[in-house]
């Protein structure tokens, strides 16, 4: 039995750029997907233990035009094939300007996911590399973790309580505790 506050977790979710892949922006080619290192073994880990993944993608292109949709699914259908199934996907093909309740922070995906998933978000966490994936995991009720890259700003890294330097960190912080 776990002491303490910290919840069983049964899901973890990942942003996908900058965080299980290297961050092209706007990437609509598939040929491009190159996952992070050590990214397939702490995917295979975790589905080893049947804790379920997912991926929640912000995916601002698509609302501007700069990449369709159908790229937009060959790219992420790419992924899938690098790095194994997922139990859930959740992409927002909104802009910032859309003000729609899934872009990240607001906490949509992250709710989606969990429903979908039939879980309660407090059983699920988000690793990302930005604040806003951390702030829309805290908004839904899960765990946020924070895997900073380059283009992490300071501020980000500074709110955010669980910080990590890779996703094998993140991972067993979530499941061993800090």
């Amino acid at each position: 039995m776990r002491s303490s506050a910290t919840p069983q977790i049964r899901a973890v979710l990942f942003d996908r750029d900058g965080t299980l892949v290297v961050d092209v922006p706007y990437n609509g080619d598939p040929a491009l997907v190159r996952p992070l290192p050590g990214t397939k073994d702490v995917l295979d880990a975790l589905r080893g233990r049947g804790l379920a993944t997912g991926v929640l993608s912000n995916q601002s292109g698509v609302a501007r035009g700069v990449i369709t949709a159908a790229e937009m699914a060959s790219v992420n259908a790419r992924v899938e094939e690098l790095l194994g199934p997922f139990d859930v996907w959740e992409v927002c093909p909104h802009s910032e300007e859309d003000a729609c309740t899934c872009r990240k922070p607001a906490p949509g995906m992250v709710l989606s996911a969990c429903r979908k998933l039939g879980i309660k978000t407090s059983e699920a966490a988000l690793i990302g590399d930005i604040g806003s994936d951390v702030r829309a995991a805290e908004a839904a009720g899960a765990t946020g973790v924070l895997v900073p890259t380059p283009q992490t700003r300071a501020e980000e890294i500074s709110e955010s309580r669980l910080v990590a330097k890779d996703l094998a960190q993140a991972v067993g912080m979530l499941l061993e505790g800090p």
